[in-house]
């Protein structure tokens, strides 16, 4: 039985970053560091570009920006499946670091487990650029306002 076609996300690329650069500039605050890869139904991958201003006393990128960088994942990744929703909301985000990530780019690798009409469930391996295996795990829960989706 052949397998049945990928579906196609809500936005591609280049839509989703027109749509966040309208609906939330603040993520470009200081500079753009961070970068859409890929996006998939349901998937996503995104880069925080190394910048010292993300790095924690220690020499290490810090536990907000990592959050920060898996929660917009997270946000992307709904956003492929619903489409333009900008109040979607985070409900839910827990993450668990694994090992000191390099002074290097930072990579979030997103899917979503489920895609439901009012929530969203999805989790985000976080790799560093220099570095091998990933850096942390992150699960989280997104809101999508009723009659939003679509």
């Amino acid at each position: 039985m052949p397998a049945a076609p990928e579906k196609k996300p809500a936005l591609d690329r280049a839509e989703m970053e027109a749509f966040l650069d309208e609906v939330f500039p603040e993520i470009h605050h200081g500079g753009r560091s961070i970068s859409i890869e890929a996006v998939g139904y349901g998937t996503c991958r995104l880069r925080l570009a190394y910048h010292p201003r993300h790095v924690r006393p220690g020499g290490t990128l810090s536990g907000p920006a990592m959050m920060m960088l898996s929660d917009l994942a997270l946000y992307v990744a709904v956003l492929s499946v619903s489409g333009r929703v900008a109040l979607a909301v985070t409900t839910n985000l827990s993450i668990n670091f694994l090992r000191k990530p390099d002074k290097a780019d930072l990579i979030a690798e997103c899917r979503l487990l489920k895609a439901g009409k009012r929530l969203c469930v999805g989790e985000v391996t976080l790799f560093s650029e220099a570095g091998d295996g990933p850096v942390a795990h992150v699960t989280g829960t997104y809101s999508i306002p009723p009659g939003a989706a679509g």
